[in-house]
């Protein structure tokens, strides 16, 4: 198997796709090793020769930190610390996110700032490459101390606690670790925080909803082309010129795009009744460019925040520094995924649009898409669907950056809800894409209400491969398996 080494150098987000998408297993490399390893040693010395307390090492957490523990507890206070904080509640969070998450730290904690023992990462590097993936919940974060109680659920495992899914299975983690024969970990100090305290959640869902943008991004210019098309729409809009004297990279990117994608094209070539066409046709390079760009900010945000330690408190050995601090804190995190949130909810707003033109009997395509409309309602509601989740996405959109509810007796007195904007991220990516399909749905079927003029090459190709899976539709049938088999299509390229 083919091995990434984790190191202190830079991880783009096409690396983590890379990792995922082609299940790489993951090593440490011998630089990381020596920064965990000289870190951890670092912090035993300096515990030993001081009595001035460090926080969350010899005290208590949070608005505890005035009380201090014996040095017989250490042990015992950073796997209170991690049982105490596993408060998730909601749904599960999804396996492949869990897989970022467990990558994520350990990408972090290899920097040698966090004072964690080797064992403790290479167990975290041994969960990931054997698919032991713990059970966390995607609610209970505030974002600021880091992800506490997601993170804590991520390692309760460590400790032989909470559950992993294994081979397709919840389990006691107690049970698979014996399985597998992994002992579990006993935390020294400052472990439990280094863990819980960090980015990690919010960062991997972000990084997957970035991935996924980049995708969806690419698929609202190919699905937008072929309605485009079947609209019998102009090009005019797209040419060079245009976009020059406006000269948003987006833009610009975006109606490239949509005239390469149309490129050959005998409908498109040919001559025009109507002077212009509607707002989501003509203004997809200004709407879907403006995502793009947003897309392109997002990505220069999360690369930073992934090539980072974002625990507390921080240790620099060469420095003899200890000090509490809080890059914990999700806020430039936070911003960016209400913003990708507002961006990809858009690709879905302008589809749904365009969609709606198509069934709306304009331009001789027959009302609802369908030959015989009466007797068959044809292409009506799958628009009504898309509708729907369109307002569902705008609900979403309300940014959870903007709140902040003090905790831990004000001491932690404003937290970024990063994590709350990271799941709703989530969900508005999962919602675009639906509405994406469901457009895809409609235009090709609107497309073979032109034959025989043909679209571009490139698109037949594309519809094509699309009818392999998602039939023309003559007369009424059931619709739910053809919008199911579009989402799924869109996983294809």
């Amino acid at each position: 198997m083919e091995h990434h080494h984790i190191t202190a150098d830079h991880l783009s987000i096409d690396r983590v796709r890379e990792i995922i998408e082609r299940h790489l297993l993951l090593a440490l490399s011998d630089d990381a090793r020596q920064r965990i390893v000289r870190c951890r040693e670092y912090l035993d010395r300096k515990m030993e020769n001081t009595e001035r307390p460090i926080y969350g090492i010899t005290t208590g957490f949070g608005s505890l930190c005035d009380i201090s523990v014996g040095r017989d507890d250490l042990s015992r206070l950073q796997q209170n610390l991690v049982m105490s904080h596993a408060c998730g509640t909601g749904e599960r969070v999804p396996s492949e996110i869990v897989k970022l998450i467990l990558l994520l730290k350990i990408q972090s904690l290899s920097y040698g700032h966090s004072g964690v023992q080797l064992a403790t990462v290479e167990r975290l590097v041994e969960f990931f490459n054997r698919d032991i993936l713990p059970v966390v919940y995607q609610q209970g974060s505030l974002g600021a101390s880091g992800d506490l109680a997601p993170l804590a659920h991520m390692s309760l495992p460590l400790l032989g606690l909470g559950e992993v899914e294994y081979k397709g299975e919840v389990r006691p983690a107690a049970d698979v670790l014996a399985e597998v024969g992994l002992e579990p970990i006993r935390l020294q100090s400052k472990e439990g925080l280094a863990l819980l305290n960090g980015t990690q959640f919010m960062s991997a869902y972000g990084v997957w909803s970035l991935i996924r943008a980049r995708r969806l991004s690419e698929w609202a210019d190919r699905i937008g082309a072929l309605a485009l098309d079947a609209f019998d729409g102009r090009i005019e809009p797209f040419c060079d010129e245009v976009h020059l004297i406006r000269a948003h990279r987006g833009q610009l990117a975006t109606a490239r795009a949509i005239r390469g994608l149309l490129e050959g094209s005998e409908l498109i070539a040919r001559a025009k009744k109507h002077v212009q066409d509607p707002y989501s046709f003509r203004c997809m390079p200004q709407v879907h460019g403006a995502s793009k760009d947003t897309i392109d900010y997002v990505e220069s945000v999360l690369t930073t925040e992934i090539n980072s330690t974002t625990d507390n408190p921080t240790v620099f050995p060469e420095e003899d520094m200890v000090v509490s601090a809080g890059n914990f804190h999700g806020q430039p995190i936070a911003l960016a995924m209400d913003f990708l949130a507002i961006a990809l909810a858009e690709l879905g707003n302008i589809s749904e649009r365009r969609t709606y033109k198509l069934i709306s009997g304009a331009r001789e395509l027959p009302k609802f898409l369908v030959a015989n409309p009466g007797l068959n309602s044809g292409f009506m509601i799958p628009q009504y669907t898309a509708a729907s989740i369109v307002s569902q996405s705008k609900g979403l959109c309300m940014p959870a950056s903007v709140d902040s509810i003090p905790s831990s007796q004000g001491q932690e007195d404003h937290v970024s809800m990063g994590s709350n904007a990271a799941t709703k991220l989530w969900r508005v990516v999962c919602n675009t894409e639906r509405v994406l399909a469901i457009e895809l749905f409609n235009a090709a079927q609107a497309i073979e209400f032109r034959r025989p003029a043909r679209t571009s090459p490139a698109l037949e190709r594309l519809l094509a491969d699309y009818r392999q899976r998602v039939p023309f539709i003559d007369n009424d049938e059931v619709m739910y398996p053809h919008i199911e088999a579009s989402i799924q299509f869109l996983h294809t390229l």
